[in-house]
């Protein structure tokens, strides 16, 4: 199983906290570091906020010489199909073909009221969503009027993310790589790995990668990992614990649960983003799993 970071950007994460978490992650071994695209903080509130997606990206993409680099989701609300795609090629143009992109349909509302940005009903979004993915996967292979093209060929792998529902299933088997499933438990894991791997056999394409974002605190002990829970508790706001929640032993056994059912490489989200050094420990919980 591959781990990859994750990042809630909109808590206020500073330039400075990005490129260190960044570094980290190199450092570490980790697979990548992927990042929200939200511009309103969920969890701390006013006066935390985000730095730009795509923007931060292509920043990251010019300090980093490894790591896969991408967002966990882009809503399609936010930015025209073609903005968004020549986003994308910009930042595997400057890393040199690293970048990955996660792309959803939108659902946080105070986002677009703050920014103006439309947000509809469910389904007008879900059929924008669809559009995007046409026309990005047009621009970024067979349009001969579009240019530059991205470094990797035939185009940056597509990450659509949901809970396995039909709409969801048929765009990610028609135009994406990889299906991410978000918190669930290792029976939904398996449950939700067995549609999307139907629904390709059934289309008469290779299965996609399955993989899931996950909370997650870990430590080298019983107590960094109190410690890192209280710290969790304070930035997230919320009345229950992480998924994954222990020492790299304990989380690693977990992940293995995971990893039976199908599920192919986790984004282990880091809400206390001031803690850099709990990516080391990500770190060490990744060769845990390779060992």
């Amino acid at each position: 199983m591959r781990i990859g970071l994750m990042i809630e950007g909109q808590e206020g994460v500073s330039w400075e906290q990005w490129l260190a978490l960044a570094l980290a992650t190199e450092e570490a071994g980790l697979d990548g570091l992927f990042r929200s695209d939200h511009y309103r903080s969920i969890h701390r509130g006013d006066p935390a906020g985000s730095l730009d997606c795509w923007a931060t990206l292509a920043a990251l993409a010019a300090r980093t010489q490894r790591i896969r680099l991408g967002s966990l989701v882009s809503p399609t609300t936010f930015r025209p199909a073609s903005v968004l795609a020549k986003s994308v090629v910009t930042v595997d143009q400057i890393s040199g073909g690293r970048v990955e992109l996660g792309i959803g349909a939108g659902w946080f509302e105070p986002d677009h009221t703050a920014y103006g940005f439309p947000f509809g009903t469910v389904g007008e979004r879900m059929t924008e969503f669809e559009r995007q993915l046409e026309e990005i996967n047009r621009q970024w292979t067979s349009a001969g009027d579009v240019w530059p093209k991205p470094v990797q060929q035939p185009r940056p792998p597509i990450i659509v993310g949901g809970a396995a529902k039909p709409r969801s299933v048929r765009a990610a088997i028609r135009w994406a790589d990889e299906y991410n499933t978000v918190v669930p438990t290792v029976g939904q894991a398996r449950e939700r790995c067995q549609i999307v791997r139907e629904a390709a056999l059934a289309a008469g394409r290779e299965p996609l990668r399955f993989s899931m974002m996950t909370t997650c605190v870990v430590g080298r002990d019983k107590g960094e990992v109190r410690d890192r829970l209280r710290a969790w508790d304070e930035a997230s706001k919320l009345d229950h614990r992480p998924e994954l929640a222990g020492t790299v032993e304990q989380v690693a056994q977990k992940l293995r649960e995971y990893e039976a059912v199908g599920v192919e490489r986790a984004m282990l989200q880091h809400l206390a983003h001031e803690d850099t050094s709990m990516v080391a420990v990500l770190g060490e919980l990744a060769a845990a799993l390779a060992a």
